[in-house]
């Protein structure tokens, strides 16, 4: 499907400069772009390439950028034009509506007439599948789970009985919403099981990558708010909060009990102690581990983790210790010391 630069600079509320009527079929970085393609520039680097390119036209942000020889569509900020209008070239191919004859779906279970669920999916008593709701294939659906109008399960996703999944939740493949927590007490003989009865609440708009564990609750839910985006291999543990807008990468682990403020960012390989309390809008530097309550706002990293400029400070003493073990030395031979 092609679109004219005019058409997608109106959809992206930015302006053209030089052919608006010229038909675009297609979106694509500098280097592997044709005739016909839009591509983005967000620095002078990704500019300098896009006027190379064969790319008809070319995404920029504010008035910094001049070119004559491609036409431009200005845009305030270029990765999220890009973001749309890559949308706006490759949508998502539509689902169709109705149960696959392999799917088994118990009898009291309520599946939306709009909803598609697909080959080999399990949907057990209770469960709610909202309008438009896209069950990828061999997906098992516990008992009363509720998932929301819109959402998508890819292949292999678990979920777990009265789990509650939000409106346009997207969870990839091979992801387990609400296996039991972890949950041990000593009897002192052995480790006995702690029944985990909670739940897992997902909100709205979250996003959730492929083989991430959350589990349930002990007694109350674990709760992952509105907006959310979790990326692979992501641990989150029993009981714990995390606000909306965060997101969470790769390999990152959150323990029990813990709340996370609203926006705040864990990098990769990320591990957090359970019951503490991270604030808003906090950021945690890869491999941190982080021992203690954040403040909101805060930057921490290092491990265990401390805020960003008392960590600095550290590593640069660190890097001087071979230097001072050395003066050290001279100054115990040069006193006699042992």
């Amino acid at each position: 499907m092609s679109h004219t630069v005019e058409s997608i600079a109106s959809l992206l509320n930015g302006s053209v400069e030089g052919d608006g009527s010229l038909a675009l079929c297609g979106f694509s970085m500098a280097a592997d772009a044709k005739e016909g393609d839009l591509t983005f520039a967000e620095n002078e680097t990704y500019f300098q390439k896009a006027i190379e390119s064969n790319a008809s036209a070319i995404l920029v942000a504010g008035d910094t950028f001049q070119s004559e020889s491609k036409t431009l569509i200005r845009v305030e900020n270029a990765r999220v034009a890009f973001a749309k209008a890559v949308a706006l070239f490759f949508p998502e191919p539509e689902a169709t509506p109705g149960i696959h004859p392999s799917a088994f779906v118990h009898e009291s279970a309520k599946v939306s007439e709009s909803a598609s669920i697909g080959p080999q999916c399990l949907i057990e008593a209770g469960a709610v599948i909202g309008e438009g709701a896209v069950l990828h294939g061999l997906n098992s659906i516990g008992a009363d789970v509720s998932i929301g109008e819109g959402s998508h399960l890819f292949p292999n996703v678990t979920v777990y009985a009265r789990s509650v999944i939000g409106k346009r939740v997207r969870i990839h493949a091979g992801s387990v919403i609400g296996s039991d927590g972890f949950g041990y007490v000593w009897d002192g003989q052995q480790h006995l099981k702690v029944p985990q009865i909670g739940n897992v609440i997902i909100q709205d708009d979250v996003e959730i990558g492929s083989n991430v564990s959350i589990d349930r609750g002990a007694l109350g839910p674990t709760l992952i708010g509105a907006g959310s985006k979790i990326d692979n291999l992501v641990q989150i543990a029993h009981n714990v909060e995390v606000g909306p807008g965060c997101i969470i990468v790769s390999q990152a682990g959150v323990a029990g009990s813990t709340q996370l403020g609203h926006h705040t960012t864990l990098a990769g390989q990320v591990g957090i102690a359970g019951h503490l309390k991270i604030g808003n809008q906090v950021t945690v530097a890869a491999q941190s581990g982080v021992m203690h309550n954040i403040p909101d706002g805060e930057t921490w990293f290092g491990s265990p983790a401390c805020p960003d400029k008392q960590m600095k400070r550290i590593l640069v003493a660190l890097h001087r210790l071979p230097e001072l073990s050395k003066k050290a030395q001279k100054l115990e031979k040069q006193f006699g010391l042992k």
